[in-house]
């Protein structure tokens, strides 16, 4: 709810509240020094008529400052209601004070003016004029009874009088400078509504954008985090005033690394600053940015979702081989199946060497390597939307590990499937799923298990399926014990025609492809002992339910 300057306007404002403050130092210090003086002078009666009256009223009136000040931390509904308190305790003390004095002869009704001004500035003009009526009336009751007891010349009324007018004048003078007052508290109102409405406006901002940011002050604390940023980090680490290290310490080693390298040349690293985010499936990339000039500077981080910057250049990509997939079926198909039918019948030939016929397999095998280029394209370009079902994951595999190791002739026992005794629900197109782990299967069996007659069970291929972790989603595992995958070629496995060496270039790029549209995610990782690891991370069917 924005706020608003209308919610208590006569409600105690700052500057109201030091005014009551100075006001209650000055009753406080008021008694201390008359009594002060009366026990110094040594001559109490000489120096008021009514000695014990004037202790009494000096006790009484400390006693009401002492009463005001604790009545300060009440909920006081309006600011008129403080003033008229306020000055009808001052009135009847000072009114009380000076007639044990013996009236305004004593000049102790100087002790009015400071209270009244003082009450008057808060007051609106119709308040104002009636503090300065009740003091003006103290002033002239007490001196009514100090004229019973003993008869007073036509001067002490004169004076008592005056005093009400100098009363009554300084309340309208006060009038300005309780207009400005107002104005001045109205202005500081307006700025706090200001500041915040721009303060929820910007909170509003910050938790909506589509950007994930946070801002780390120089203890490497959470000082502003978004909702997106913190379900990448993990809503129950990342909140404000957690530490980044126990959030994440990757993210913190990042953060120390731009330190750094950026603390003397002010230079940003240009190396990609990438960790991998709380739910195990995203790859996030960092960047930072300084706030201020201070040193050390609290830090902005950006945190980028490099899936979806990659989805966004896979489609490109894809809508580009979409336009080019008709022009190649028709312009390059023809060609090579020409070629690979005249290599085959010159391979026939029984007058050619032994030399000639390893010529014609080159031509065969990359007739046919161009042929699978052109059929992978093709597909990618005919690729239907997903549709979905739910699927049980451990019975599923075992169905595919029935049906792959049959059709390629692949011992049964060199394909183990694993899993927790719970079955796991998945949310995936059967034909697309089956379509993913086929050519993960197929490039574990092909590429890191050439000669099939070494094979051994400790070196077989393993589908291993559980739930992550951090989060408990779904995930399926290809695993094999081969030679793995180069470091320098890992950041580009899943590009389109990227092969290192064999094959299309097109099977990991189309499986990932497949996975982000039915919501999952393809990683890659070298498993420990040697080998690769390649883990298909699903979306949770349970958060699935809820958002649909």
């Amino acid at each position: 709810m924005p706020a608003t300057a209308a919610t208590s306007p006569a409600a105690p404002a700052d500057i109201a509240w030091r005014v009551v403050g100075l006001l209650n130092l000055y009753r406080v210090l008021v008694p201390l020094v008359l009594l002060s003086a009366l026990w110094m002078s040594g001559k109490p009666v000489s120096m008021v008529p009514h000695p014990r009256l004037f202790l009494g009223g000096c006790v009484t009136y400390l006693t009401a400052a002492v009463l005001l000040v604790i009545a300060r931390r009440l909920r006081w509904s309006t600011l008129r209601l403080i003033a008229i308190v306020n000055a009808s305790v001052d009135s009847a003390a000072i009114g009380f004070i000076l007639y044990a004095s013996g009236g305004v002869s004593s000049g102790f009704g100087i002790l009015l003016v400071l209270p009244v001004l003082a009450m008057a500035t808060l007051a609106k003009h119709r308040d104002a004029l009636l503090i300065a009526a009740m003091a003006a009336i103290a002033v002239l009751v007490q001196q009514f009874f100090v004229g019973l007891e003993a008869p007073t010349g036509f001067a002490e009324y004169t004076t008592a009088g005056v005093l009400g007018v100098v009363l009554f004048t300084i309340a309208v003078l006060a009038w300005p400078l309780a207009n400005r007052i107002r104005e001045s508290e109205a202005t500081v109102r307006r700025q706090e509504v200001d500041l915040a409405n721009l303060a929820q406006l910007s909170q509003y901002i910050v938790q909506h954008l589509r950007e994930s940011i946070l801002v780390v002050d120089p203890e490497d604390r959470i000082r502003l985090i978004n909702e997106s940023a913190a379900q990448m980090l993990g809503d129950g680490k990342a909140y404000p005033d957690a530490l980044l290290g126990e959030s994440s310490p990757r993210l913190l080693f990042l953060l120390e690394r731009w330190r750094q390298n950026t603390g003397d040349t002010g230079i940003f690293p240009a190396a990609e600053q990438t960790f991998v985010g709380a739910d195990g499936a995203q790859v996030i990339r960092a960047h930072f940015a300084p706030l201020g000039t201070s040193t050390p500077a609290p830090v902005l981080v950006f945190l980028e979702d490099t899936g979806l910057i990659t989805e966004k250049v896979q489609q490109a990509k894809l809508a580009a081989l979409g336009r080019l997939s008709a022009s190649i079926a028709h312009e390059i198909r023809n060609p090579v199946g020409a070629m690979s039918h005249a290599g085959q019948l010159l391979a026939e030939s029984e007058h050619l060497e032994a030399q000639d016929r390893r010529l014609t397999e080159i031509i065969r095998n990359n007739a046919e390597r161009v042929s699978g280029i052109i059929d992978s394209v093709l597909r990618l370009s005919r690729r239907e939307e997903a549709r979905v079902e739910h699927l049980p994951l451990q019975a599923w595999s075992e169905e595919f590990q029935e049906e792959f190791c049959e059709t390629m002739q692949w011992p049964r026992e060199r394909l183990q499937v694993t899993g927790p005794a719970e079955e796991i629900e998945v949310r995936f197109d059967p034909s697309q799923l089956r379509q993913i782990v086929w050519n993960l299967c197929e490039n574990a069996m092909r590429y890191a298990y050439p000669d099939q007659r070494t094979l051994d069970l400790d070196r077989s291929i393993e589908m291993r399926c559980g739930r992550m972790t951090p989060n408990g989603r779904p995930f399926l595992e290809v695993a094999d014990r081969g030679p793995g995958v180069a470091r320098e070629h890992v950041d580009r496995i899943f590009e389109p025609f990227f092969t290192g060496g064999r094959g299309t270039g097109l099977g990991l790029f189309l499986a990932r492809e497949l996975a982000q549209a039915n919501g999952a995610t393809l990683l890659y990782e070298p498993r420990h002992g040697g080998g690769s690891v390649f883990r298909l991370v699903f979306a949770d069917p349970r958060r699935w339910e809820v958002e649909h």
